[in-house]
């Protein structure tokens, strides 16, 4: 690498970090709608990977809540919305979520649910790509369960566990988050 090409790539670093950016870019909407109810956007952010932007993503709620232990006590439906920032491989992103389960998830809790991650991780895998501006999404529905989108159509069935969903939140409300800033973003910091 050259020497103003490694410049160029630290002072990009040094300014992402010093503007501690948790908002989307994104411009998502404050509420929607989900299962009868009206749920409230908590938060939103980017995720990032090094430098680069992954996806945005929101997070909605039946009422607000600014710690993870709030969110994940709260009942009622619950959103994460998102749209890629980048063309990403399906399996990279299945993977991606695999490692953000495992992180945050004790090993019983996943030896649990290996049917439900498989599930999960099969949805994105069997998908090439995700472009750039594609949105995804995966919804908890009480007495229905967790059910996945991707550009707006179910993909398969839902997995009936709101244990799941809960797994599935501390991806990024755990206390090994794929992304802090993200995290903060989320629970409306």
């Amino acid at each position: 690498m050259k020497i103003p090409s490694l410049l160029q790539l630290m002072l990009a670093t040094a300014l992402l970090a010093a503007t501690g950016i948790s908002g989307a870019a994104t411009a998502f909407e404050k509420t929607t709608a989900l299962a009868g109810s009206t749920l409230v956007m908590n938060g939103s952010g980017t995720r990032y990977k090094a430098i680069f932007k992954v996806y945005d993503m929101a997070m909605y709620l039946p009422a607000t809540a600014r710690t993870p232990e709030a969110v994940l006590a709260l009942p009622g439906p619950k959103r994460l919305s998102f749209v890629a920032q980048r063309k990403v491989t399906g399996t990279d992103l299945g993977l991606a979520f695999m490692r953000g389960l495992k992180d945050n998830n004790p090993p019983e809790l996943m030896r649990k649910h290996i049917p439900a991650t498989s599930r999960l991780i099969e949805i994105f895998s069997g998908k090439s790509f995700v472009d750039e501006g594609h949105t995804f999404a995966m919804e908890f529905v009480p007495g229905k369960g967790t059910q996945f989108f991707i550009q707006g159509e179910a993909q398969g069935q839902p997995i009936d566990d709101v244990e799941f969903f809960q797994m599935i939140l501390r991806i990024w409300l755990g206390n090994d988050p794929v992304d802090m800033r993200l995290k903060e973003g989320l629970l409306g910091g």
